[in-house]
């Protein structure tokens, strides 16, 4: 516990305020850590990283000291925390990203009341919901690279931007017009991004190749149980006491969440914990020489560096690497579907069966089922196939990310199909809910092979290829919504859903063709 609160912004206070004796560092716990980097000294003791790096940066003219890690089971090294403290810094992750995915689902269910409250269409109403995911999508491009730079790290990122999401919320549930509840659901939905851009790189902070698959498929749990119970919370509130009423939700959940993370979330970014060491061996060696690598590697970054890589890099892998741009297209259509499909539900569940708005809202505990249920199975593939796979040096080729994600392109089209015809007065309600489970076991399979499968294809572009995969899902996730109502009046729930299972169809080959293509006959 002392491990969670020490790098907090609590522990960061309470050191402040006791002048370091509140919760004290490695180098005051033991002062023999601050000869190797006292003036005079350090050079003997060094260890062989460090006397390599600083040969090297000696040999560019350089008159630097190198800080690192003190040892190779340094506790202030996020990869050697406890098993303890990594499961409740992934649990704060896990809450984080639930409780701002949820803002965009949450908004679906007082859709009607805000078209009665500003008179406007449902394609319009629908805009609120459409400008927030867009949100999502731009503000990894510019907000996600920050939590790289050592002098930021990743919790200024996380507290910062969720603090602002928490006091926008005020005006966005005020809104006296409908323009005025756009733009705010606009600037949340920017502000609330860097959760689900950066969550991934976090838990990369904590965990070894061999262990971030499983991570990363809890993380993608909460990701998915966001959207999936933002209609059954906002449901209830929206039907008793209006639209407005599912914006406190959103602001009290987010509010409980920051107060959490303000008190126990330490900084996990290696850059970030090392800058700040140098920062204090300076102080308390008074050798100025000692610096990070990563504040060596960064003392040439420009703006405009900066920008071409978040700007323009992301859009250049897309473009010129297929392998890219197809895998992006992909994840993209099926975060598209999920949020077209939403738009099913009331016609099916109000209009066929006759519940209420609330009632429709527990319709979408089917998906969270599928997730729960595809859990344990994925658990097992990864603990007793995909982690003996790597080799000694912890390295594993990308392809052997992929075979979660061929089982799942299966499911996305069983379940529509299954949704679609299932639909019925004459079929119990309970037949289209087991159909949706089908869609998150589906989610869970093909998010997490592609998402794991890319930063290991792409390793020095891991920032832009995630930034543009993120960008490619969310703008897809904010355009299909707008024409969806009218798709599915124009089509019926059947051949609406029929239509998008053929495109789920359609994009099945891809992981495989990935799989078989890039690896050798006689590594299969």
């Amino acid at each position: 516990m002392s491990q969670l609160v020490r790098d907090s912004y609590l522990g960061q206070f309470l050191r402040y305020a006791s002048h370091g004796k509140l919760l004290p560092f490695e180098e005051q716990k033991d002062p023999s850590l601050l000869k190797r980097y006292s003036i005079g000294e350090g050079s003997a003791q060094d260890d062989t990283s460090e006397s390599s790096a600083n040969a090297e940066n000696a040999e560019k003219g350089r008159d630097v000291q190198l800080v690192d890690w003190y040892g190779p089971h340094d506790p202030e090294n996020p990869k050697n925390w406890s098993s303890f403290t990594k499961s409740l810094v992934t649990f704060e992750l896990c809450l984080l990203t639930f409780s701002v995915y949820i803002g965009s689902a949450i908004y679906t269910a007082g859709t009607v009341d805000i078209m009665r409250t500003f008179n406007v269409s449902e394609v319009v109403a629908t805009l609120g919901l459409t400008v927030f995911v867009l949100g999502y999508g731009l503000g990894p491009m510019i907000l996600a690279p920050l939590s790289e730079v050592p002098a930021i790290g990743r919790n200024a990122v996380y507290i910062l931007t969720l603090a602002l999401f928490v006091l926008f919320q005020i005006p966005t549930a005020l809104a006296t017009h409908f323009a005025m509840l756009v733009v705010f659901r606009f600037v949340t939905g920017f502000l609330g991004s860097p959760a689900l851009a950066t969550g991934g790189a976090s838990i990369g902070d904590l965990y070894s190749p061999q262990k971030r698959a499983l991570a990363i498929g809890i993380w993608g749990i909460a990701s998915v149980c966001g959207p999936v119970l933002g209609p059954l919370i906002g449901g209830f509130a929206a039907e008793a006491r209006g639209w407005r009423w599912t914006i406190w939700e959103l602001m009290w959940l987010c509010g409980f969440t920051l107060v959490v993370l303000i008190f126990f979330l330490p900084e996990t970014s290696s850059k970030n914990i090392l800058y700040r060491r140098a920062q204090r061996l300076r102080k308390l060696t008074g050798n100025d020489k000692l610096m990070t690598q990563a504040e060596i590697d960064f003392q040439h970054v420009t703006a405009a560096k900066v920008a071409k890589m978040t700007m323009v890099r992301p859009f250049v892998l897309i473009f010129q690497e297929p392998v890219v741009l197809l895998l992006n297209v992909y994840l993209a259509l099926v975060y598209g579907l999920l949020f077209i499909w939403f738009e099913s539900f009331p016609l099916v569940f109000e209009g066929i069966y006759g519940f209420n708005l609330g009632q429709t809202g527990l319709a979408f505990l089917g998906i969270l089922v599928g997730a729960i249920v595809a859990i344990p199975p994925f658990l097992w593939y990864i603990r007793a196939v995909q982690e003996k796979q790597f080799n000694e040096k912890g390295e594993i080729k990308p392809e052997k990310r992929l075979p979660p994600a061929m089982v799942g392109a299966f499911f996305i089209p069983i379940c529509l199909f299954w949704f679609g015809w299932s639909a019925w007065p004459s079929i119990h309600w309970i037949m289209p809910i087991v159909g949706t489970g089908f869609f998150s076991a589906g989610a869970l399979l093909l998010f997490n092979g592609v998402l794991n499968y890319l930063p290991d294809a792409y390793p020095n572009d891991m920032a832009s290829v995630m930034a543009g995969n993120a960008f490619v899902r969310f703008c897809f996730g904010a355009g299909f919504p707008l024409f969806a109502p009218a798709m599915y009046k124009n089509l019926g729930i059947e051949w609406a859903s029929t239509l998008l299972a053929l495109l789920g169809v359609v994009f099945i080959p891809i992981p495989f063709a990935f799989y078989y293509v890039s690896i050798p006959e006689k590594a299969l």
